[in-house]
């Protein structure tokens, strides 16, 4: 969605798919604007456009601390038991000589999405205590660069095809932290579908003009 100004300062929203420009109404909670000619979405306005992807994003934070305590998968053969958890796989990347594979496993299962998490808390639970977040458009601007490099669903479903793969000769156990991976993935996507940025504007204007 981009939205423009013409001559008289009045806020315009052009359409995606076609560059019709629509005047920008005022909005309730839920309401969806569409294009008058071809019918693609221009905006939507979230319920809870801040309140709810604060929670998922404090959810998932929760739900990442939890997947690094506990074994996501556990191999038994031969009456051998093998342990494995979350930062395992690059780990053992790292030590070999697939080290560059390994660094692109550990940012994108674990240090990207935890930073989309600590992002999206830094700069909500600030705005919603009425408190200008440390450097927000920074925080915001980094959110959008790590946002793509944090694959952990991927992530997900590689182990779900080596889970299917290995149970072929060996016994394989799901472990605690894939169902809080798992978890924590699904609050994470939330977060960011719940977040209504016009509204994530608004209020830090907002805070900044009651500052003054």
């Amino acid at each position: 969605m981009k939205k423009i100004r013409n001559e008289t300062q009045k806020a315009l929203i052009a359409c995606p798919e076609c560059d019709l420009l629509h005047a920008a109404p005022e909005l309730d909670s839920g309401d969806i604007g569409r294009c008058c000619r071809c019918d693609a979405i221009l905006f939507r306005h979230q319920l809870n456009g801040l309140n709810r992807p604060l929670a998922f994003a404090a959810t998932g934070l929760i739900f990442f601390f939890l997947a690094n305590l506990f074994p996501i998968l556990i191999f038994e053969m031969n009456g051998n038991m093998q342990v494995n958890r979350l930062i395992d796989g690059a780990v053992e990347f790292l030590d070999s000589s697939y080290w560059m594979l390994g660094i692109l496993v550990l940012i994108s299962s674990a240090l990207a999405p935890l930073l989309v998490l600590l992002f999206l808390i830094g700069i909500l639970l600030p705005l919603k205590l009425g408190v200008t977040p440390l450097w927000p458009e920074t925080q915001i601007r980094m959110l959008e660069h790590v946002r793509p490099w944090a694959m952990a669903e991927i992530f997900v479903l590689g182990i779900m095809v080596a889970f299917v793969k290995l149970g072929d000769f060996a016994e394989v156990n799901i472990g605690l932290s894939m169902i809080a991976f798992m978890c924590m993935v699904a609050a994470t996507v939330m977060a960011y579908i719940s977040l209504d940025q016009d509204i994530l504007w608004e209020r830090l204007a907002l805070v900044r003009g009651q500052k003054r």
